[in-house]
């Protein structure tokens, strides 16, 4: 499977990318991303032909979705409180943070629905196929996520005072 360690070399990080974009947290991002690596791994013969990027991206989604219907979510009682986070000086790395949470607020399919259409490209009948779900959902969800972030004033704020995009 030399083909397949060569593929994930290269294509870590952008997986790795859409991954954070459904978890808003890099380490449950990687994890995800190695736990549809490992799945993706015995199927390699059959992805490498096509599409494997777009075929993991669907893995990633539909895995992710999975996951939070089944992982428990509550709080874990710490010995000594994490360092509270200051405020960043770079405007692009304060801007990745508020949209960030701003993902990180959106429900699940909201969040998988964006990451298909717009970071993986794929269009609303693709998006609706890998979800298993109905274009008309996909559309609905769009519109909701889309209004929830642009309703949100951190995002305004930011993207107010001259942000890049």
């Amino acid at each position: 499977m030399e083909d397949f360690d060569g593929y994930v070399a290269v294509a870590w990080q952008r997986l790795l990318r859409s991954a954070w974009l459904l978890t808003g947290d890099w380490h449950r991002a990687e994890d995800l991303l190695q736990t549809v690596l490992a799945r993706a791994y015995g199927r390699w013969n059959r992805l490498r032909d096509g599409s494997p990027d777009a075929y993991l991206r669907a893995m990633l989604a539909t895995t992710y979705l999975s996951w939070w219907r089944r992982r428990w979510r509550g709080e874990l009682p710490t010995r000594h409180l994490p360092e509270n986070a200051t405020a960043d000086e770079h405007d692009a790395v304060e801007l990745r943070q508020v949209i960030g949470a701003a993902l990180a607020a959106l429900p699940d399919r909201q969040r998988a629905v964006l990451m298909l259409r717009f970071h993986a490209d794929l269009t609303e009948a693709e998006t609706a196929r890998t979800l298993g779900i109905s274009v008309g959902t996909v559309k609905s969800s769009t519109s909701r996520a889309l209004a929830r972030l642009r309703a949100d004033p951190r995002l305004c704020d930011l993207v107010g005072e001259g942000m890049p995009s």
